[in-house]
């Protein structure tokens, strides 16, 4: 039996930093699968997040209010 693995298109979701600033610059994926600021790793290179996995503060700021 062959093991389906779900691919979903993440093209045009915005990625957030974690206080909730919204990140257009360039990003790399990380062997974990982890997105990260920047086009290569490297020492300022922040972890990216979606909307939904932001915090309640976070989503506040990402939302402009």
């Amino acid at each position: 039996m062959v093991k389906e693995e779900k691919v979903t298109n993440m093209k045009g979701v915005k990625h957030y930093k974690k206080d909730g600033t919204l990140h257009t610059g360039s990003t790399h994926k990380m062997p974990n699968g982890s997105l990260h600021t920047n086009k290569s790793h490297t020492k300022t290179s922040v972890k990216l997040f979606h909307f939904k996995d932001l915090s309640k503060k976070a989503k506040v700021k990402a939302k402009g209010k």
